[in-house]
């Protein structure tokens, strides 16, 4: 979802060649296949996109894959990129790597400062490394590498899997297969009350670009919309832009994560950036998106 909506940013600015490799070319945790495409290919700049993301399920699932296959794409990146003269690599992370109870709104300084989510501690793990094996390659060695972390994303290309999707994708999902059956309810899982924050995959991408023009970066920067909405909101205004009309319950029994995290974006803002699609507007050009991928048979669902 993020690499594809890099590469439509980036198809916008004039004089911007593009290398990708799709995954079953290009194993980012093959140190030696990723040596020798950079090598070959002697990028100026890398944008790295890769991850193994998912929910909460996914993540209590399998937090060794969470932990392992994350650390193994980007050190064999970021060290090949700097083996072979990459002077700008943007790393992407996750607001995930914040504290549980970090400071509302948080800032970028809330990195370390207290205990992780337990239910995506792996990846959060993985991404801190990746956040800070650049900034210590920029420290020693000068070389311009920096990091974004976005909050939570979606937007075309999600992954919609009934199980391994993140909230909102798999809302989507719920909602229009309800919809479809005419099931009565939805459930969702958790309180419903927890408070999250979304950006539309583009405005990520458009942020990504904007980033890569600076000359002097942050070491890394929060990337979001600074507003939040909770969950069970977040389920009505689905359903509302779905077109269903069945009853919404909620199960207390399944785990809710971190209660709040809203992202401060006064450091990226202080640059220039502001976000430029509405949640409304991107879940109803999202859920456009869906219906075509799933008449199309292109649906992400693993």
């Amino acid at each position: 979802m993020v690499g594809a909506a890099v590469c439509r940013r980036l198809s916008q600015e004039p004089g911007v060649v593009l290398l990708t490799r799709p995954r079953d070319e290009l194993d980012l945790c093959d140190d030696d296949a990723v040596a020798r495409f950079v090598e070959k290919e002697r990028p100026a700049t890398v944008i790295f996109a890769a991850a193994k993301v998912g929910g909460i399920h996914a993540n209590q699932s399998f937090p060794v894959e969470f932990l392992t296959d994350n650390l193994r794409q980007e050190l064999s990146t970021i060290h090949a990129s700097y083996r072979f003269g990459v002077r700008r690599f943007l790393f992407l992370g996750s607001t995930c790597i914040y504290p549980r109870l970090a400071q509302q709104p948080i800032r970028e300084d809330q990195l370390l400062a207290g205990p992780l989510e337990p239910t995506n501690e792996a990846y959060a793990l993985a991404k801190i490394a990746g956040l800070k094996l650049c900034q210590y390659f920029r420290q020693q060695y000068g070389v311009l590498y920096h990091s974004a972390m976005p909050t939570n994303l979606y937007g075309p290309g999600d992954n919609y899997h009934v199980e391994h999707s993140h909230v909102l994708p798999g809302l989507i999902r719920k909602f229009h297969e309800a919809k479809i059956t005419g099931a009565p309810s939805v459930t969702i899982w958790g309180t419903g009350t927890p408070l999250r924050e979304f950006l539309h995959v583009d405005d990520l991408a458009d942020a990504i670009v904007h980033l890569c023009k600076l000359a002097n970066p942050p070491d890394w920067v929060n990337v979001g919309t600074s507003v939040d909405i909770s969950i069970l909101e977040l389920a009505k205004l689905i359903a509302k832009v779905v077109g269903y009309q069945g009853a919404i319950t909620t199960d207390p029994s399944k785990p809710d994560g971190t209660p709040r995290k809203l992202t401060d974006t006064s450091l990226l803002r202080s640059t220039g950036w502001v976000p430029g699609v509405p949640l409304n507007e991107g879940l109803i050009r999202t859920y456009a998106d869906f219906l075509e991928e799933t008449q199309s048979g292109r649906l992400r669902s693993i």
